[in-house]
């Protein structure tokens, strides 16, 4: 099948930075169609409606790719909710549904496969076997419905990942592959992130980054150090939620009598779309080329990137004006701009 795009992965990010939009399964998780816990996405297959209608809004806001919502719909996922035999229709329909929504507006269409649970560094042949079987099927059937790259993405391991990234390699898919870094310095088998983007790099990715677990103010720091060691384009994927050094990655965040917050009370940490547009801005100008958002996103967060990016995307004909609203509007400082909350508009 021909590529879903008129224009390559690789041409878009030539011409200038290309806006990423995931954390669909929180999002649809929040809103009723995928079961916390598990995270398996039946939602492709169950309320097909709902996958498009979040696909438009993240298209809307201004994302440039449409990923097929095929995380954790790996074969080891399906099995564990008994739904072993749904593997091939689920991949299959969830890139259908991308390519759809992605030609109202000439996006890109990613395939996504992620970590698999099933990789023992311990036993890297046995185990990569298993993982590599995974991958083949899943992007065997997203090359079949048509793809333009492929995001590897969410890893905890080098291994596992260029594991990935050679089965991309081998369907002749540009490959973003990104790392979750969720402990503070080492991938669990063992590498500075650093250096597991650079090995990846050098094993052929078209791009390397981080996505997931870090928020933007512990994810820059280290973007900042890949952007210089590698020469390919970079990419960042935080999650929307106020991460620290103290905890960098959100599944260690707690509340004030220790409770872990992660993953269904995390409001309390969420950012504000005007935080993730200050990250878009500040991951733009250390040279990041991808800049999206991974977990816990939402279309307004996308937005808010967009535009802080420069882009006039179709939603921000209802970007905010708050100088009209009724009583806010009122409130003006001296230079007459109307104030929100310490934010000018």
């Amino acid at each position: 099948m021909s590529r879903p795009s008129q224009r390559t992965f690789e041409q878009r990010l030539a011409d200038g930075v290309v806006v990423g939009a995931e954390g669909y399964v929180f999002e649809l998780e929040r809103r009723g169609y995928i079961k916390a816990g598990p995270y398996v996405p039946e939602v492709i297959l169950d309320e097909p409606g709902a996958l498009r209608q979040l696909h438009r809004e993240f298209l809307r806001a201004g994302a440039d790719v449409m990923v097929a919502l095929t995380y954790y719909a790996h074969r080891e996922k399906l099995e564990d909710v008994g739904r072993g035999g749904d593997l091939e229709q689920m991949n299959r329909q969830a890139v259908r549904i991308a390519n759809e929504i992605a030609r109202e507006g000439g996006a890109l269409v990613a395939g996504n496969i992620c970590n698999t649970w099933s990789y023992d560094p311990a036993d890297p042949e046995a185990s990569g076997a298993v993982v590599r079987a995974q991958y083949e099927e899943q992007l065997g059937w997203a090359v079949e419905e048509g793809v333009d790259f492929v995001i590897a993405e969410t890893y905890d391991h080098v291994g596992e990942a260029l594991i990935g990234l050679d089965v991309c390699k081998q369907l002749g898919l540009p490959a973003l592959v990104t790392f979750a870094s969720v402990q503070p310095e080492m991938t669990y088998d063992g590498y500075d992130y650093v250096e597991a983007c650079r090995i990846l790099a050098d094993n052929g990715a078209t791009v390397v980054g981080l996505n997931c677990s870090r928020g933007p103010e512990t994810m820059l720091p280290l973007l900042e150090r890949i952007r210089a060691a590698v020469e390919i384009p970079v990419a960042a994927q935080p999650v929307p939620y106020r991460t620290s050094p103290a905890t960098p990655a959100f599944e260690s965040l707690e509340s004030g009598d220790g409770r872990r917050m992660f993953p269904i009370e995390l409001e309390s940490f969420q950012c504000t779309r005007f935080e993730m547009a200050g990250f878009a801005r500040r991951a733009r100008d250390i040279g990041v080329g991808y800049i999206g958002i991974c977990c816990g996103a939402g279309p307004h967060h996308v937005r808010a990137m967009a535009e802080a990016l420069g882009r006039e995307t179709p939603a921000s004909r209802y970007s905010p004006a708050i100088e009209l609203h009724p009583v806010l509007g009122a409130a003006r400082g001296e230079d007459g701009e109307a104030i929100m909350g310490g934010w000018t508009s």
